[in-house]
């Protein structure tokens, strides 16, 4: 396996360099002093802006792109065996490796690395954790799968030894990081296209959890099924947050709301009040988000009155209750969920913001998914007072399936619920028009590209 170290740079090629995890991994490599190259489909503010860092970017993907002096070659999981860059570089016999094993390698330079792994939250609790970090100026590197202002975007080269990250479950990327401090918010049943079953992700976690060295930490949430599963017969120490005091070392009490859903509590540390926690982004799941990353950063001994400046500061990352802005008197919020769970937590924030009705565009993000979570979709999307569906995003996936937003809007009316679907974004947007109200709050919602929707009703 090839070492990236820090000490010594060499050259690296990114094929795909322009999606946002791999121009991230970019910027570290070049602002540690290493040549970088990259192959991209087209050309975007991501790919314009490593050229300016010192990076030569190719727009045509062939052998020649790939030099003689690289050492290197990375690329994403959309590439495919037969790629010609990759094919080039095998057989020049030059080191391949993968974005999360690139992702891994750079974990190794630090001393202190914390991964934020989980179902769901793994953008908003990394981005907590950055905030707690630039507050008590600890100059983290920092990668996020969301696009952070105080950072200036999803990437933060920092000088000193702490590296932050999200760890995706998905292909078992995670198995490939070298953690010092393990985050699981939760752990539930996603990616049915890679896992088999909800166990078999569980199995990942547990793993995920054995990649900890001898003395490092796992942080867990006590609210997962038996969540001891996940570190028995291992020697890492357990620091655990949750709604239940009584099992939790961190927890909340006396939880409050303002008037747009921002939640306030009293932190208990082993049941003892700790202090107040104000949080500047609306919702009750992000008071165990944070209760994550305050338990993460006490362990690298961020003094708690940092912690909490952290918290406050924070005001979210894009696509995650984001409000875009207003049109006939409609507010338009963004959101990036596209889980039955995420569906609810979202809807659920809501109930404490201001609102005539509930307008819900929904997005289905790829067809596996969307059959086999099918029900707990209807389920979770029937708490909008309206419904109106997009066709299903395919991402990664062609239609083999056989499943279509017209069989998801058949399972809300059969609850009950108000839904109606349309194939055309434009199709969408008129009769938003035609029907949404003054003081009415319309989401659009999803992991494609349905944010495209409201940016088009906020231009009428």
């Amino acid at each position: 396996m090839y070492q990236i170290d820090f000490n010594h740079p060499v050259h690296v090629h990114f094929i795909g360099i322009g999606g946002i995890s791999m121009s991230g991994l970019a910027h570290i490599l070049l602002n540690k002093g290493f040549a970088v190259s990259g192959s991209d489909a087209r050309r975007s503010e991501l790919t314009e802006q490593l050229e300016k860092e010192g990076c030569r970017i190719f727009y045509t993907q062939t052998a020649a792109n790939i030099a003689p002096d690289t050492e290197l070659v990375v690329y994403t999981a959309a590439i495919s065996a037969d790629n010609p860059e990759l094919a080039a570089a095998r057989a020049a016999g030059i080191a391949v490796a993968s974005r999360a094993v690139l992702l891994g390698q750079i974990m190794k330079n630090y001393r202190i690395a914390i991964n934020v792994a989980g179902t769901h939250g793994k953008t908003t609790t990394t981005s907590m954790l950055s905030e707690i970090l630039l507050a008590a100026g600890s100059d983290p590197t920092i990668s996020v799968g969301g696009i952070l202002n105080s950072i200036g975007g999803n990437i933060r080269v920092g000088g000193s030894d702490i590296f932050l990250t999200e760890a995706c479950e998905y292909t078992n990327s995670f198995l490939s990081f070298f953690p010092t401090i393990n985050v699981i918010l939760n752990v539930k049943a996603d990616h049915l296209d890679f896992f088999k079953d909800l166990a078999d992700i569980r199995n990942s976690f547990k793993l995920f959890t054995e990649r900890l060295p001898e003395g490092g930490t796992l942080v867990i949430n006590t609210d997962i099924e038996d969540y001891g599963y996940f570190y028995r017969d291992t020697a890492c120490e357990v620091i655990t947050f949750g709604s239940d005091p009584a099992r939790s070392q961190y927890s909340a009490d006396g939880i409050s709301y303002d008037k747009y859903g921002c939640c306030s509590y009293t932190l208990l540390i082993s049941g003892n009040p700790s202090g107040t926690v104000r949080l500047s982004v609306p919702g009750i799941h992000n008071v165990y988000n944070s209760l994550a990353a305050i338990a993460a950063a006490l362990k690298i001994q961020i003094p708690l009155s940092q912690i909490i400046a952290g918290l406050e500061n924070f005001t979210g990352t894009g696509r995650r209750f984001e409000k875009k802005g207003a049109f006939n008197g409609v507010t338009v919020i963004d959101d990036y969920a596209h889980h039955p769970d995420e569906i609810t937590a979202t809807l659920n924030c809501t109930a404490h913001y201001p609102h005539s009705r509930v307008w819900c565009v929904f997005q289905p993000h790829t067809y596996s998914r969307t059959k086999a979570l099918l029900k707990d979709f209807a389920q979770a999307l029937s708490a909008a007072d309206h419904v109106v569906l997009a066709d299903i995003y395919a991402a990664r996936e062609t239609d083999t399936l056989g499943i279509s937003s017209a069989d998801l809007q058949r399972e809300i009316e059969l609850l009950g619920g108000n839904c109606s679907y349309f194939q055309s974004f434009e199709e969408i947007e008129k009769f938003l028009l035609k029907n949404c109200i003054n003081g009415d709050l319309l989401i659009t919602m999803g992991a494609g590209d349905i944010y495209k929707v409201g940016e088009a009703l906020l231009k009428q």
